[in-house]
């Protein structure tokens, strides 16, 4: 065992370090993060000082014993992992574990960091250990106290009004707010007619086209005209005025420069990567960390390519710009190269976790010298980073605007406009995309015939165009980046975070490239917006930002910044608690009354998600249920669209043997019922349209499989012989095994079928193998609905296990609404049986990791 051992975060890492320190060193992964709060109440304790409880992750534990194995032969120990915030943390936690073991007596610790995968830069940060940074450990112990504080006692508040299983995150719920005001925008806004004329005119070196900007000796702006009756009038004086022709009555030209926008920060290389490359936040880093810890290049060997992609800086090392300039000067000439380096200012208060923007660890290796080695997505994003590195170091580019007015008799005039690159600079490599192109760029690239003034230009016709104005759009994912990052919410590290905490929570959901609020993130917006609107506030959260930002540059003490946060958050949650009955839900839309039973309708939250209900829990009746189609909102659902819904269940008739059959939605989506069997429609039936020859079909479709879904089963013994969608298969409901492809399944014998699944099995994934194939034959038999599901449920509670952290981000526990709701997995119209209101136990809220 080599006496030095050093220890990074991912095992790709650890295996191209390696090769770069030698026989003399050890290089360990701790994969990520080692120790987490435990995930209960009370690992923070704001009565002692916050003090917080930490638990190995169970996953890394064997991780976190190898590296105790090494520590403990070494002499000498260095913590290498990533180079911001969660790296420091990262590594404290190590060295915290490794002194409770005992293990660092007589050894020494030291804390080193490089920002780029090369030899050089290893080599230097050997040479420059340093001890654990405390400052930037305190300021990630904050930020996690605060998650978990937040997480822990806002969540279950959200439980008992809105439904159990959702979070409310500290950066995550205003990046929710943004969404959800954005939805309410365009929901509220109303378009407004106007119409614009053009001239079309005919040049004799060439065709271009001019905006009207003076009608009847006025400026025309953009509501002069709002119908078309108006803007056909004028059309036709503008024409008469013109007979036939435009005359030239001023020509104007004006250089500009263009510079080039700075090298990459964390946040815009997600921005750019998303409007180039369609990537996600989250697929940009996962791209990005490949291209930083390593990437195999033949008989170079292992190479980072670029350098640490979680950064708020611009910077670019001496070293860097130096490389930048001689490949600027040998491949674009060097008048293209400024005759000093550019210099970007940041934007951020709190630039130094990397200390370095993203750029190529050598701008020599272009992306044509490294594509051969790299996949597509590779190849894309480091073309994207290597030229935008190269281009931030090259000349501005100049451009020159001509702009030429043209009269239509004495009252009318019309513009048109040109831009054309003079001087290519730094556009000869890379040019920013922009979401919306900038006024003074939307003409860039037309070129207009030469003119000069009282020039006669031919007209061959004017048209008028109506348009309507356009609702603000929703957020793209570069967009969301974008408006966090001006508002100073979250950090560029956690920005994929956010959002994917977002999308697998089913707060938002992507249409298109574009956010949309679903009706469950609509309600926790606007419940927290009611309740907790501090909290979600912009400038608090950029705030708090900046003082955590304070805390690890040593200027803030973290203990009294949690007691300012904590008592004011902790007195409104109790306060919220204790009046949460009589306090308005912010889901509840009443749309009018049954004109059949004259109660109330409403759409609202229920425990299995948006629905649309008929009377209340007051009323003698019970109330009346049904699920919103697909697309439906409670938010902009009719009194007639809820009203259809309560069709369902549809009776369509009897079957050739008597038998009823009807179609429904349920949870799970619509279906169609013959006794006892339940067969989902496909994609292409409507519920609301089915007839009863389809729904037929694909219940006797159901029942064949059902028949024939078992092979060979043996009494007395749990596995079976199967057929799957891919082909038979064995399984005793626990393992899933192979059948080889020269067997017959139905000559297997049970000694076969034991060796064949203790050879090949692997672990059935829930609702599949051999108990699904016993339901199954169980519903071919018809046995009572009731019955079936009665077992189903007292089985399933006899052997549920607690929920643990990880299983809970994936499976909440039903809440109590307020309303008696079926109990019964389908929602229908159904009324609701009597019986007892059903005890959840509450699944442990989830803080957000950021």
């Amino acid at each position: 065992m080599a006496k030095n051992l050093l220890i990074v975060e991912s095992p790709a890492k650890a295996k191209t370090i390696n090769k770069y320190l030698g026989k003399d060193f050890t290089v360990l992964a701790s994969y990520g993060h080692v120790r987490d709060l435990v995930p209960k109440e009370g690992a923070v304790d704001p009565d002692h000082g916050f003090a917080m409880r930490y638990e190995t992750i169970e996953k890394n534990e064997k991780h976190v014993d190898a590296i105790a194995k090494a520590a403990k032969a070494a002499d000498h120990l260095y913590l290498a992992t990533d180079p911001d915030r969660e790296g420091e943390a990262i590594s404290w936690h190590i060295a915290e574990i490794l002194k409770e073991r005992n293990l660092l007596k007589d050894k020494s610790l030291q804390r080193v960091v490089f920002t780029e995968i090369t030899p050089r830069a290893i080599k230097e940060a050997m040479q420059q250990p340093r001890a654990i940074a405390s400052d930037l450990v305190d300021a990630q112990q904050a930020r996690r106290a605060l998650d978990y504080l937040v997480g822990f006692n806002l969540s279950p508040v959200l439980w008992r009004k809105i439904k159990a299983g959702l979070s409310a995150g500290r950066v995550q719920s205003p990046a929710l707010r943004m969404i959800v005001e954005r939805e309410e925008e365009i929901e509220a806004f109303i378009a407004r007619e106007y119409w614009t004329i053009e001239a079309e005119c005919a040049h004799p070196s060439q065709a271009f086209t001019s905006k009207l900007v003076k009608l009847d000796g006025k400026k025309f702006e953009q509501f002069t005209i709002t119908d078309g009756t108006t803007a056909e009038a004028a059309r036709l004086r503008i024409q008469q005025a013109a007979a036939g022709a435009l005359h030239v009555t001023d020509v104007a030209s004006k250089e500009r420069k263009r510079r080039p926008a700075p090298p990459f920060t964390t946040s815009t290389l997600q921005q750019e990567a998303a409007r180039k490359l369609g990537f996600t936040t989250r697929k940009t880093m996962q791209v990005a960390q490949k291209l930083y810890e390593g990437i195999a290049l033949g008989d170079e060997g292992t190479v980072g390519l670029i350098s640490y992609m979680r950064t708020d800086s611009v910077n670019l090392s001496q070293d860097a710009l130096a490389e930048i300039r001689d490949v600027i000067a040998r491949d674009f000439g060097t008048a293209s190269l400024p005759d000093q380096p550019n210099a970007y200012q940041t934007k951020s208060k709190n630039a130094q976790e990397a200390h370095e923007a993203v750029r190529p660890t050598s701008a020599l290796r272009t992306p044509a010298h490294v594509a051969r080695f790299l996949t597509d997505d590779e190849r894309r994003l480091y073309e994207l980073i290597w030229k935008r590195a190269v281009a931030c170091q090259m000349i501005p580019a100049t451009l020159n605007t001509v702009t030429v007015d043209l009269s239509a008799g004495s009252e009318h005039a019309f513009r048109a406009s040109g831009t054309t690159v003079v001087v290519p600079g730094f556009l000869a490599v890379y040019e920013e995309g922009k979401d919306n192109k900038a006024k003074e760029d939307e003409d860039e690239g037309r070129k207009l015939p030469v003119m000069k003034l009282g020039d006669r230009v031919p007209l061959d016709r004017i048209h008028a165009d109506q348009h309507f104005t356009q609702p603000p759009p929703r957020y793209t994912e570069a967009a969301l980046v974008k408006a966090l990052e001006e508002y100073g919410i979250g950090r560029p590290s956690t920005y994929a975070a956010i959002i994917q905490t977002l999308l697998g929570k089913q707060y938002a959901v992507l249409e298109g490239r574009a956010f949309k609020p679903t009706d469950i993130g609509r309600a926790v917006g606007k419940f927290l917006s009611s309740h907790f609107a501090k909290y979600v506030d912009y400038d608090f959260t950029a705030n708090l930002e900046d003082e955590l930002d304070a805390v690890s540059r040593g200027e803030e003490e973290w203990v009294p910044l949690m007691e300012k946060f904590w008592g004011p958050f902790k007195t409104l949650v109790d306060d919220k608690k204790a009046t949460l009955d009589k306090a308005d839900a912010g889901s509840v839309r009443v749309l009018g009354g049954d004109p059949v039973s004259g109660r109330p309708v409403s759409a609202r939250i229920g425990r299995f998600g948006p629905l649309v209900q008929i009377g209340t829990v007051e009323d003698e009746e019970k109330p009346r249920f049904a699920s919103l189609k697909p697309g439906q909102s409670i938010y902009s659902i009719t009194l007639d669209e809820a009203l259809k819904l309560f069709e369902m269940p549809r009776k369509l008739g009897v079957d050739g043997n008597g038998e009823e059959v009807s179609v429904g939605i349920g949870r799970f989506g619509p279906f169609a019922k013959r006794g006892s069997t339940y067969a989902s429609l496909k994609k292409e039936d409507d519920p609301y349209t089915i007839d009863l020859e389809r729904a037929v079909f694909l219940v006797e479709e159901k029942e064949e499989i059902a028949r024939n879904r078992v092979i060979k089963e043996w009494p007395g013994h749990d596995v079976q012989v199967l057929n799957g969608r891919f082909g038979p298969y064995i399984s005793d409901g626990k393992l899933n095994g192979k059948i080889p492809k020269d067997r017959e399944p139905s000559s297997l014998s049970l000694e076969e079928t034991l060796k064949l699944l203790e050879e090949t099995g692997k672990p059935a994934r829930k609702g599949f193998g051999a108990k699904k194939a016993v339901a199954k034959k169980a519903a071919v038999k018809k046995a009572p609905a009731e019955k079936v599901a009665k077992k189903t449920a007292v089985k399933k509670a006899a052997t549920k296990k607690p929920a643990t952290k990880k299983v809970a981000a994936k499976k909440a526990a039903r809440p109590f609404s307020g309303d008696i709701e079926p109990a019964k997995p389908l929602l229908t119209a159904a009324k609701v049986e009597p019986g007892k209101k059903r005890v959840v136990k509450k699944p442990s809220p989830e803080d957000a990791p950021f």
